[in-house]
């Protein structure tokens, strides 16, 4: 049986107007310690942050918040405005990712996809050699400058 976010909630409001127009996804760059969480893709070949596709009734914070503990095993306190967003072309369909901030306080030693994912927390400044995907790397980049994007 998977087991259930410690953090789940409902209904964290509506998407936002420009996740209507793709698969609407929600991501977090979670931080503890001064370092960043990063997983591996479910193919084990990439670097990436906890993200994934918003069910209709379900607000992008709560899918954020579900993403980080079922793909990292993470908890922690969200900000309640995004970072920003990036586009992702996958599978022929256009997904917009709005990306969060959450701060670790806890990081579990089991999780839902542990055996599915490496997790590694990285020292920011070596960030943006991991990540492929260029919106996300530029997202990363002003965020951890301490900006939020455009």
């Amino acid at each position: 049986m998977a087991k259930r976010s410690p953090v789940e909630r409902a209904g964290d409001g509506p998407l936002p107007d420009g996740a209507a127009r793709g698969v609407p996804q929600a991501a977090v760059v979670a931080i503890r310690g001064g370092r960043v969480c990063l997983i591996t893709s479910s193919s084990g070949r990439r670097w990436l942050v906890p993200k994934g596709k918003c069910p209709g009734s379900r607000g992008l914070r709560a899918t954020a918040r579900r993403e980080a503990w079922e793909e990292a095993g993470l908890v922690g306190r969200l900000a309640e405005r995004p970072l920003g967003r990036y586009e992702l072309h996958k599978g022929g369909c256009r997904h917009v990712v709005v990306v969060y901030r959450m701060w670790v306080t806890a990081a579990a030693s089991d999780w839902p996809e542990r055996r599915k994912r490496l997790r590694d927390w990285v020292r920011p400044a070596d960030v943006p050699g991991r990540i492929e995907h260029p919106g996300l790397r530029e997202l990363l980049r002003v965020a951890l400058a301490g900006r939020r994007a455009a």
